[in-house]
């Protein structure tokens, strides 16, 4: 149960903040979002903002998505004969289409609807009381949906097309964005529930309780000037010489350190411990623990993170292994791990996610962001849209490599962790 819901919190809070970086610059940019969703599936509960937006929280609790106006596949499809409800103003204009079935205004008119356009002359036309009739539309009328969701309709002045070319790249990229800035306050807030940020330059040590060096009377703080004879000026040293004692010891190493503890230099003779199959001293580097120090170490570390998500991604493209990548089933793996060790793994564990979700959408593949800012910024170089039966075009030949490789990467997934 915990590694389910570590899943479900790691996975959800990526997406939202994924998602809510749309959101925003979709407003910002003049873009109808006609619907914000928490969860996926049928919906448990929905609020309509003043701003237009319906805000939904969905059955199934995986991650969410923001459905923009004329983006992706946001069409209203009404068939003919379908049977409304509309809600008219004083004037006469129609406020609200119902084509739920349920929740009728007392004041409706019923009506089998035989043709409409919600885009451009924002009308309604059908068969009322077996009479042709054709209504207008308000502009920021609403729909009811067959699932009962209600969202405004979509004009062609507040559709993705329509915002200026700035406006849709920053609506693209906004979310990577946000998956960065998410990476980087969670690798802050790791920083600071570890109590601070190693300091590998120095030879001052962290002494881990109940291991050899404590058991040999060392304490946090105290500083190891030697190993073997061999200076040790930084941690990095110590961290060298241990670890080339220990790598093909068949019998507990026995370390003879200089040690300085409160001021004095003094000789330890310290045998490692066998743990987890190798052989420990129980050391770490000390902890730098000022508030600026934790701030820069957690950015530091985010950029670190992103340097090795870049390079192997680099590694992959050049030499393909289906068996290196991992899906949702590998990312519940981990978050059952990370469940387990507490906190602190599974906020380290979502914060090196959030960066890889960012780098991986960045990808210039068409149904990734990075395709669609690459799609933008081609569109600025010529000055001219591209023709938007191409770009379905382009953009179906990337929904369908992103299927099949979401299929290899899910069975590779199952094999490796159930077989």
């Amino acid at each position: 149960m915990k590694g389910i819901l570590a899943f479900i919190f790691i996975f959800g809070v990526i997406v939202v903040i994924h998602e809510f970086g749309h959101f925003y610059f979709a407003k910002k940019a003049g873009i109808l979002v006609r619907e914000f969703a928490i969860g996926m599936g049928p919906k448990i509960f929905a609020h309509t903002g003043k701003d237009g937006t319906a805000y939904t929280i969905r059955i199934l609790p995986l991650g969410g998505y923001v459905r923009m106006a004329g983006w992706g596949e946001d069409k209203t499809e009404i068939k003919t004969g379908t049977p409304a409800s509309l809600t008219l103003n004083s004037d006469g204009i129609v406020i609200r289409i119902n084509l739920s079935g349920k929740g009728f205004d007392v004041n409706s008119l019923p009506m089998n609807v035989t043709g409409f356009d919600f885009e451009d002359r924002l009308e309604i036309t059908g068969l009322v009381l077996d009479e042709t009739k054709t209504y207008k539309v308000d502009h920021d009328a609403t729909i009811v949906e067959e699932d009962g969701t209600e969202v405004r309709i979509a004009p062609l002045d507040v559709q993705y097309q329509n915002a200026t070319i700035w406006g849709r790249l920053m609506t693209n990229f906004a979310g990577p964005m946000n998956n960065f800035i998410l990476g980087v306050l969670a690798f802050i807030l790791l920083m600071f529930m570890q109590g601070g940020v190693a300091d590998t330059s120095s030879n001052q040590v962290t002494v881990v309780e109940g291991s050899a060096l404590a058991a040999a009377g060392l304490e946090t703080g105290d500083k190891i000037l030697s190993v073997n004879g061999q200076v040790t000026d930084s941690y990095a040293d110590i961290s060298k010489m241990i670890g080339q004692a220990v790598q093909d010891a068949s019998s507990a190493p026995k370390f003879d350190l200089l040690v300085e503890q409160d001021g004095t230099e003094k000789n330890v003779s310290v045998t490692a411990k066998q743990e987890d199959g190798t052989y420990r001293l129980g050391v770490s580097p000390i902890l730098k623990t000022g508030v600026l120090d934790k701030i820069i170490g957690g950015v530091q570390q985010a950029g670190v993170t992103a340097l090795m998500i870049v390079t192997a991604l680099k590694n992959l493209i050049a030499s393909f292994d289906v068996k290196q990548l991992g899906g949702p089933v590998a990312i519940y793996s981990v978050s059952n791990q990370a469940a387990q060790d507490g906190w602190m793994s599974i906020i380290g564990l979502m914060a090196m996610l959030s960066i890889n979700v960012g780098i991986f959408n960045l990808i210039p593949i068409p149904a990734l962001d990075g395709g669609k800012i690459v799609m933008n910024i081609l569109e600025g170089i010529r000055r001219k849209p591209l023709k938007p039966e191409t770009e379905s075009y382009i953009t179906l030949a990337g929904v369908a490599i992103m299927v099949v490789l979401m299929l290899v990467v899910t069975w590779n997934d199952i094999m490796r962790v159930f077989f």
